[in-house]
């Protein structure tokens, strides 16, 4: 009988396998468009907090506790996330791993709500366009979870996997030139 299923799982993976280009191409499409859609939003709202944050840097040599903290766990997750996403899933390894993951994610998230400019922005509250990420992790990690312990794997899957790419784009932003991460590595 376990014969059997190892065999229907290996082919049930071979046949996504197949299939499975064609999602990540769309995919990807899919992220570069709200990649250039939310940047255009954002240049047009301004409050990217980068002239702040550069200025302090320039003054004290450190960006502040919020920059920080979010470099220090953006960077782990974003590392983290396809290690996750190209392992077996439901071992112990696999559930150890999205633990940690999700509490990096929840701690960038909430750095996030720290890393603006007041007055500038959205209606002048300081927060940017890019701050809608921040609301999608606060949605998707719960939604994850509570798709995962009713059974609904592939709603975990795609949320999990949404979630991820959602941090690839907000990664790119960081790239932008005027924003710290962009002057840095920009200069």
């Amino acid at each position: 009988m376990s014969i059997d299923r190892h065999t229907a799982t290996r082919s049930a993976r071979r046949a996504s396998a197949r299939g499975g280009w064609r999602s990540w191409a769309i995919l990807g499409l899919v992220t570069v468009a709200i990649t250039v859609a939310v940047t255009l939003l954002s240049a047009s709202g301004g409050g990217f907090a980068s002239g702040e944050a550069m200025a302090v840097r320039e003054t004290t040599g450190f960006v502040g506790w919020p920059i920080a903290i979010h470099l220090a766990t953006v960077v782990p997750a974003l590392l983290l996330g396809p290690v996750i996403l190209r392992r077996n899933k439901g071992d112990a390894r696999h559930k150890m791993l999205g633990r940690i993951w999700a509490a990096l994610m929840l701690v960038t998230a909430t750095s996030t709500l720290f890393i603006r400019s007041p007055g500038a922005g959205i209606a002048g509250t300081g927060f940017s366009f890019i701050h809608i990420f921040t609301v999608w992790t606060f949605g998707s990690l719960p939604l994850a979870t509570y798709a995962i312990r009713k059974g609904d794997v592939e709603g975990h899957r795609k949320a999990m996997t949404g979630l991820y790419f959602g941090l690839c784009i907000a990664g790119a932003f960081s790239l932008i030139p005027g924003r710290v991460l962009g002057s840095w590595v920009f200069g």
